[in-house]
């Protein structure tokens, strides 16, 4: 037993998490803008040694040359200057004007948004006043007046730009301040005993830092375009100092006898100012944590289906059932690793039947419940095979319209917190009368009317007037019963309820599994019960599936697994239950942990923390074999107890 689980602990993990370069290179167009500002930025700090002619060199009698003449790449401008010397070091100095403006912008906005944000009260008023009196000009005309009063110059101009862009700086880090003020490891953070101070640096700072990069990889290009244009007016750099702005001014009045003059320090700002433009979004992307993780910030609508899946079933082969999985396969692929979810899933309910499944937090019950109306989230979700049969059609093929009727219509889902399921910005009554009218089509009273009953159906007192109430003002068992009277709104044929009673206290959690019950006796609905308690199951369900590590190990009806299980895990399971009359005897905790689905054994995934567990246990998988009437288990050694 402990060579077993010395091999599974030793087993080498890689991260499967996608890198910086990753999760850059999906957005394709922040790539062309990487390649963009590197290639700009690389000529700019190459220019001091490059080949080049004296920018402010003039030679009258070369003077307004075409471009790809002798001597002359982008030709000459009025005074007979090189062009292409003159394009490099001026974007070498709107570079390193653009980036020093935005930095301190940055600095400045960033800490007058963090501590106006986090302390708030006569603070934030003061500072955010001053913030919107900045504001209250139109940034170019205050930027002119500020260099008007300092004088022309290219260090007074970046002075202008920087202090007319604090005020964005500063109102975006405010508003992600004051959010992550409310938040409870802040309120922890203080309750320690950290001073304010430490909590600014330590606990805020860390989590504002991607906003202020992206909004300076989004403001940078802006900048670049203000100094151009303090330049073009004869306030940025001064003669004989070349930047793109101070050239495009210059050549503005040959556009017609001269057009290169002009047209090329344009291009040059138009290409680069997109390339910062592109790249901020790239960048946005990296520091997005939904992307580290490997998913998408936009789902998309429905899982992605293998081809695999996609095939029809045999029509006699679930003529019964009200819903039927056939080795349903889950996985998500991040990165390089496939982390396989659920593998062969197979188990059917009739109408008026109540199927459990259970395990513990991560051995795929609720990816299994979502797989069946395709809400796992793609990427990185996908089903890799198998079927979900209801009507004799298989799910997985439908089409996106198809799939969103029977969402909500003939299979409701039960989610397990109704707080985040629920929209706070509408009453209670009137998401529940969206549903009725999104499936029956009734009208906006006929809907509202039935609405109301629903939530009498589920024994919520005076339900006409909690109707108009928000989930804020529910309790959590109302908010519970409000989403269990959603999934009744349009007499679906099967409800999944994916741990609907985890967050209720034990009255509530007795209530509510009476409720659906019932519910499901009435109305002689199909029921798939998601929960860890085995307590619960053996309180509403006729079957049930025991789930570990993404498959399944033991099967049958309820009774007959209570009276004897056959896999450890189950066994161990069950020993967990508090029982009456056990006095201070401790309860039987499984050791040690889940293997991980990214990396699992060879063999039996139990093996590691299973008491029964020999050597041939783990050469090869071992397959779920029939073991009596309407039982099935994944072991060698079923029924066998520890010696």
């Amino acid at each position: 037993m402990t060579a077993i689980a010395q091999r599974a602990s030793g087993r080498r993990r890689r991260s499967g998490r996608p890198g910086i370069w990753a999760r850059l290179s999906r957005n394709h167009l922040a790539v062309v803008g990487l390649g963009i500002v590197a290639g700009m930025c690389v000529l700019a700090l190459m220019t001091p040694l490059l080949p080049l002619a004296d920018p402010n060199a003039t030679d009258l009698a070369a003077r307004l040359k075409r471009p790809f003449t002798d001597g002359h790449l982008l030709g000459t401008d009025q005074l007979g200057r090189d062009m292409l010397s003159r394009i490099l070091w001026g974007a070498r100095v709107s570079i390193a004007v653009g980036a020093v403006a935005t930095i301190v912008a940055a600095t400045i906005g960033s800490l007058i948004g963090i501590v106006a944000g986090f302390y708030g009260r006569w603070l934030d008023n003061t500072l955010m006043r001053g913030v919107d009196m900045l504001m209250a000009f139109p940034y170019m005309l205050l930027a002119l007046a500020i260099v008007a009063a300092l004088g022309p110059g290219l260090l007074n101009a970046l002075f202008a730009i920087a202090i007319v862009n604090i005020p964005f700086f500063a109102r975006s880090v405010r508003g992600v301040t004051i959010s992550l003020v409310r938040l409870e490891y802040v309120d922890a953070a203080r309750m320690s005993g950290l001073g304010n101070g430490r909590i600014l640096f330590s606990e805020i700072l860390p989590n504002v830092v991607p906003v202020i990069v992206v909004t300076m990889s989004t403001t940078l290009g802006w900048m670049i375009l203000e100094t151009a244009g303090l330049s073009f007016l004869g306030l940025g750099a001064q003669p004989p100092q070349a930047d793109l702005g101070s050239m495009l001014g210059d050549g503005r009045k040959l556009a017609i006898t001269a057009p290169h003059v002009a047209t090329i320090p344009g291009l040059v700002i138009l290409v680069l100012v997109i390339g910062i433009n592109l790249l901020g979004d790239g960048i946005r992307d990296v520091l997005d944590p939904r992307l580290k993780s490997g998913a998408l910030s936009r789902p998309r609508a429905m899982t992605e289906v293998a081809p695999a899946a996609m095939s029809q079933p045999e029509r006699s082969a679930h003529s019964n059932a009200a819903l039927a999985l056939d080795r349903l396969s889950t996985e998500f692929r991040i990165g390089h690793d496939v982390y396989h979810a659920t593998r062969d899933i197979s188990f059917q309910v009739a109408p008026g039947e109540c199927v459990g499944i259970v395990g513990e937090s991560g051995s795929g019950k609720s990816v299994t419940a979502m797989s069946v109306l395709g809400l796992v989230p793609t990427p990185p979700g996908l089903i890799a095979g198998g079927q979900v049969v209801y009507q004799e059609e298989n799910l997985l093929a439908a089409p996106l319209p198809r799939l969103q009727q029977v969402r909500g219509g003939q299979i409701a889902y039960v989610f397990q917190d109704p707080l985040t399921t629920l929209n706070p910005l509408y009453t209670v009554g009137d998401q529940i009368a969206e549903t009725v009218e999104r499936h029956q089509g009734l009208s906006r009273r006929d809907a509202w009317q039935r609405a109301v009953e629903l939530m009498e159906s589920v024994h919520i007192p005076d339900a006409a007037g909690r109707a108009r109430a928000y989930p804020h003002e529910l309790s959590g068992g109302m908010r519970q019963r409000i989403v269990i009277a959603m999934a009744l709104a349009n007499d679906p044929d099967v409800i999944i309820a994916d741990e609907p009673t985890t967050a209720l206290d034990v009255t509530i959690q007795a209530q509510v599994l009476k409720l659906l019950d019932e519910l499901r006796r009435k109305h002689n609905a199909a029921l798939v019960f998601i929960t860890h308690d085995f307590g619960v199951v053996s309180e509403i369900c006729d079957h049930v599936q025991v789930m570990y590590a993404g498959e399944v190990v033991e099967s049958g009806r309820v009774q007959d697994v209570f009276e004897r299980p056959l896999h450890p895990y189950t066994r161990r399971l069950m020993s967990c239950i508090p029982q009456l009359g056990r006095g201070r005897n401790p309860i039987a905790a499984i050791p040690g942990l889940p293997p991980a689905v990214n990396d699992l054994p060879p063999g039996c995934p139990f093996a590691p923390r299973c008491d029964v567990a020999t050597a041939a246990c783990t050469p090869r998988p071992i397959s779920l074999a029939p073991h009596g009437e309407g039982r099935e288990v994944r072991c060698i050694r079923p029924g066998e107890s520890p010696a």
